[in-house]
This record gives structure tokens, sequence and C-alpha cells, in this order.
């Protein structure tokens, strides 16, 4: 009868654990496959008013520039310190001057010649910074480079990277809960 139990209390703790797995959502891969023509590869730097170093409207309700770094980590604190569960968030990354090297199998990135983030194409993998470990895919859709890294709670951080012409970097950022967006912004770079 011991037995019994034990098997009944080890199905049922598997369903549970399954279920619960199964209501995450799943990271959809990319290609790994760099598009003809395309090479992000370059310095940039983050888009500001020369003469006021103040922000530069991009779109109603989108700024960017200089000060969009400071209050982006603002906006990441508030994040962490409203929601201990969203762990996606540590893993974005910012900076006014960006190095991209592209290379046949992945893309480097370096901000401020501090940090710098390597993304493999076609990746599918597990990342860690310190203790927080995420799913990372990252490749190509069409001429745009994108890089999902899921937390263990299902918060998505979604990032792209296109150019816009020959000297204009663009970088979208998404982060989500579940399907409810909590954060936004597009950053414009120019070439340097």
């Amino acid at each position: 009868m011991t037995n019994k139990i034990k098997s009944v209390f080890v199905t049922l703790s598997t369903l549970l654990l399954v279920s619960c797995a199964a209501q995450l959502p799943l990271l959809e891969g990319k290609s790994g496959a760099v598009p003809d023509g395309v090479d992000l590869a370059g310095s940039f730097r983050l888009r500001v008013d020369p003469d006021t170093r103040r922000l530069l409207p991009q779109e109603e309700g989108v700024l960017v520039g200089a000060e969009q770094s400071r209050r982006n980590r603002l906006q990441n604190s508030r994040i962490k310190r409203n929601d201990k569960r969203m762990s996606a968030q540590v893993f974005i990354e910012n900076g006014e001057n960006i190095k991209l090297t592209q290379t046949d199998y992945g893309l480097f990135i370096s901000y401020d010649r501090s940090i710098v983030e390597e993304f493999r194409f076609g990746e599918n993998r597990l990342v860690a910074i310190g203790p927080i470990e995420a799913q990372r895919v990252s490749g190509w859709e069409g001429s745009t480079f994108v890089a999902e890294t899921m937390d263990k709670a299902g918060n998505v951080l979604r990032e792209t990277w296109s150019l816009r012409g020959a000297d204009e970097l663009v970088r979208n950022i998404r982060l989500t809960e579940r399907d409810k967006e909590v954060f936004s912004q597009q950053q414009i770079f120019d070439r340097k």
C-alpha cells in the first residue's frame, strides 16, 4: 500500500509540473542564416540633439537620446523593485556608444566599450547572469536580427536590431509579462 501511495504521489507531482510547464510560452527558433547583403557591423552613437544634448522625439510618445539610457536604467530599477519575479530585465544592456561586430555565426555588441554581449545566429540555449538563468533564442527574421530571452516565470525580453538606410541603426526593446507589455523602447543610433 505504501508503494502505491508513493506511486500516486509521484504521478500527481509529475502531472502538476508538466501542467505548469505547459503554461509557459515557448520561444520560436530564429534563422541562423545571415540574409544576403545584411551587415550590422559598425560603430554607432545614440542619437541626441547636438545643441542641447536633450532627447530627440522619434515619434509620438517615444524619445531617443543620451538621457534615455539613464531613464532606461531607472525604468529597469522600478521593474526590479516592483516585481521581484521579473528577472528577464537584467538582460537589458544599454550604452551611448555601441560597436557591432558581425561574423558568419554571431553578433557581438559592445556597449560603451565596457560590456560585450554575444549572440549566436540560430541559437536556442540557456544563458545566465549570476544566479539568474533564462532561455535565449536569437537569429534572423528577414533582415532584422532578433534576440528573445525568457525567464523562468515566462517573462520575455525581445530585442530587434535593423538598419534603416546605411547609417541608421534601429533597436527596439520590449519586455512582456505573459501577454502584457510592461516596457517598450526604441533607440536610434547614427553610424560614426
